[in-house]
């Protein structure tokens, strides 16, 4: 499936949310240099989606906070997980 989220890197924590037009925020700590944001992000979600780190690839958006993403998994699965997580 694929998946929208927007990045902020280099915040003082970790966090998956939900902003007013329901897209996807994810906040990191790592810093946005050297791809260190994009392979952060990308360990971060498919820990939070109880996913392997190879199920989620990053398609477009290396060096904009809007990225799109693919997840090796079922939609709904990764909905009911995204649920949880963003309570």
């Amino acid at each position: 499936m694929t998946l929208n989220v927007k990045v902020k890197p280099g915040s003082k924590l970790d966090q998956l949310y939900y902003d007013e037009q329901g897209l996807l925020n994810v906040r990191i700590k790592a810093p946005a240099q050297d791809g260190k944001a994009n392979d952060y992000l990308v360990k971060y979600l498919a820990k939070q989606l109880g996913l392997p780190r190879s199920s989620v690839d990053i398609v477009s958006g290396f060096t904009n906070p809007h990225k799109r993403l693919e997840i090796e998994a079922a939609e709904e699965v990764v909905r009911v997980r995204l649920a949880a997580v963003c309570g």
